[in-house]
């Protein structure tokens, strides 16, 4: 994991930790790098990873500040990190329905710069062992070279990141549909019952897509939030 995503998740639990609340201010940028033994530019990403997290806000010549947080239970439309890490008071679990390498669709193929091949991963996965959602997802093999059970059963991005590779934004198209037969039935709801889809591009830091997921929620276990930086 690079550093600064150490500290900031580091920060992030001193945060929840002290339970510090709206416009409580933090250590001053000096004291943050003795504090973590590190680098200005380092606490500075930290910071600015922070703030785009809906944790903190800067003010210029004044510090930097707690942000009002989110409700623990609802999932973050805008963050990439993952609902491990977006949901932590809860239990995230996973059930595996499919994970193997496969020749990718045209779709894929046209995403993905025409790789010859792709991890699929299909999985449930379970808020306090409720379904929230669907989530069937195809990753670049010359960027995330080996998956197995285990790993997709936790945070593929957590894994992601302990192998040094930098996600760094996305592309989501939000639709609401009917779910069919198939669906409905995995996720434990009737047929033609309302769901919010997710198709998601990931991308790197350096712009290059490596994951295409779909994600299709339980209407009834999920609930979403947006935070807005000016």
């Amino acid at each position: 994991m690079l550093k600064y995503l150490e500290i900031a998740d580091k920060m992030e639990a001193w945060i929840i930790e002290k339970d510090l609340s709206q416009g409580e201010k933090l250590p001053k940028l000096a004291e943050l790098m003795e504090l973590y033994s590190v680098s200005k530019s380092t606490i500075v990403k930290a910071l600015e990873r922070l703030e785009n997290r809906g944790l903190i806000y800067q003010v210029q010549g004044s510090g930097v500040f707690v942000r009002r947080p989110k409700r623990a239970d609802y999932v973050n439309l805008i963050d990439n990190n993952g609902f491990t890490a977006d949901l932590p008071t809860h239990k995230m679990s996973s059930k595996v329905l499919t994970l193997r390498k496969v020749k990718p669709s045209k779709k894929v193929q046209k995403l993905f710069g025409d790789p010859k091949e792709v991890y699929e991963v299909r999985r449930l996965r379970y808020i306090d062992n409720k379904v929230l959602c669907l989530e069937e997802s195809y990753f670049r093999t010359d960027v995330v070279s080996y998956l197995n059970e285990q790993i997709v059963q936790g945070s593929i991005f957590n894994y992601v990141r302990e192998l040094g590779i930098a996600i760094g934004f996305s592309d989501k198209y939000l639709a609401v549909k009917k779910l069919d037969q198939k669906t409905a039935a995995l996720l434990g709801v009737k047929p033609a019952d309302p769901a919010l889809t997710i198709n998601e591009i990931y991308y790197l830091t350096s712009g290059e897509p490596f994951d295409y997921s779909t994600t299709t929620y339980h209407y009834e276990n999920s609930k979403f939030f947006i935070q807005s930086n000016a």
